[in-house]
């Protein structure tokens, strides 16, 4: 089946290849594996032999894993037009296999970012150079009692001690003694080998107190819980990670409370603009699979495409499409190249495309009637992936509500 028009007519031969290469993946490799996997118990996801390892060697293979790493590591020369079509195709196969590749190199490349020449030869390279999913990064930063809250950038509610991580590090002469949980959102949480951990360290300042460790998860006092059984994203592992006494060197703590405040603004607009180019692509797979059933699905003597009601949907869908993916790529493009970033457009972008992905996805269902409801047909899956991108990255109601406190400060 056709996919969509290129409204950009001036895609460089590489922002075309990366796109051709991305779908390829997205189609033979992802697709196919999110929906088997959608089907097993969360165990059964990760355990050994499954096809979630298969995807993941296959796309460390390839070196998505290290796709937001410098060049001069080893990672893609990706323009952020071309990051945004990446990830948007690679989001229509799996939204699920999207984020969890995404995450995986977050620890490495902040770490890398340091410069320290112990952490580039004990953790950065051995990354860069894994073709086999040995290294895995995830993002630890929701806790039990801390979620959307620990995102409220520039509020009055970021500098209150209450909403001070309980994950907590101390300094305790040439090493840091980090204690507390994360909770069971925390993405790759059970698989992970290394964890980027956003804590307190002054915990009086609330979040602006905060800090970001690097944490290999094989030390002593790290635990880990068991994998979430959660209604969408199934192939998207996730759980949470316990603390007690673990001990890192102090040049593992990457940021202290001075720089905590910009690095979680830059981190927000950066994940924040993912999810919106994301999210337009599982919308965009909602789209067409509502396309291609209504032109074969036969009532009342015809495809049901050619009733007027069934077409005005499909309108409807079609340019709620085309709307966040202006609007993500405008907000993923500008972001990338701007310093400080303009975090609002990260989260109209992020609210505006899970929200679209939702609707769109709700109407596919619709317009498959019984048989969108039946495990047999993607759109179910769709539906439910969508749901969870409501809440996942900052519930669409707290993003906004921070966006807006930027824009009554900024406009």
């Amino acid at each position: 089946m056709a996919t969509y028009t290129e409204l950009n007519k001036d895609l460089t031969d590489e922002q075309q290849q990366v796109k051709k290469e991305a779908h390829k993946f997205a189609v033979e490799v992802l697709r196919p594996a999110s929906i088997e996997l959608d089907k097993r118990s969360p165990e059964d996801v990760i355990a050994k032999g499954s096809v979630h390892w298969d995807v993941f060697r296959k796309a460390y293979e390839l070196g998505y894993h290290k796709a937001t790493l410098p060049e001069a590591l080893g990672g893609a020369d990706m323009s952020p037009l071309a990051r945004h079509i990446y990830t948007e195709e690679l989001a229509w196969g799996s939204a699920d296999f999207a984020i969890s590749i995404g995450v995986t190199a977050f620890p490495f490349s902040f770490a890398a970012m340091s410069g320290n020449p112990d952490i580039m030869r004990d953790v950065v390279m051995p990354f860069v150079n894994d073709r086999e999913a040995k290294y895995i990064g995830c993002w630890a930063i929701t806790e039990p009692d801390h979620g959307s809250d620990t995102l409220m950038v520039g509020t009055e509610q970021f500098k209150q001690p209450e909403t001070a991580s309980d994950l907590e590090a101390r300094l305790d002469g040439d090493e840091w003694v980090i204690n507390g949980q994360k909770s069971a959102w925390v993405v790759n949480g059970t698989i992970a080998t290394h964890a980027l951990a956003f804590l307190g360290i002054d915990r009086s300042r609330g979040q602006t107190g905060g800090g970001v460790a690097l944490i290999p998860l094989n030390l002593p006092g790290v635990t880990k819980g068991k994998p979430l059984d959660k209604m969408g994203q199934r192939a998207l592992n996730q759980g949470e990670i316990f603390f007690e006494d673990v001990r890192i060197p102090k040049p593992y703590m990457l940021v202290e409370p001075g720089g905590y405040s910009y690095v979680i603004d830059t981190v927000l607009a950066g994940a924040n603009a993912f999810m919106g180019a994301a999210f337009t692509g599982v919308a965009r797979a909602a789209f067409e699979e509502a396309l291609a059933y209504t032109r074969k699905r036969v009532q009342g003597g015809k495809p049901i495409c050619e009733h007027q009601a069934v077409q005005l949907k499909l309108f409807d869908m079609f340019t709620k499409v085309e709307a966040a993916r202006a609007l993500s790529r405008a907000a993923l493009v500008y972001n990338t190249t701007t310093t400080p970033p303009a975090t609002q457009y990260s989260q109209a972008s992020k609210v505006f495309c899970t929200q679209t992905a939702f609707e769109v996805a709700s109407d596919a269902l619709q317009l498959f009637g019984g048989y969108g409801l039946t495990k047999e047909m993607l759109v179910e899956k769709l539906f439910r992936d969508a749901r969870a991108a409501l809440i996942e990255d900052g519930t669409n109601e707290v993003m906004s509500l921070s966006g807006a406190r930027k824009i009554i400060d900024s406009y």
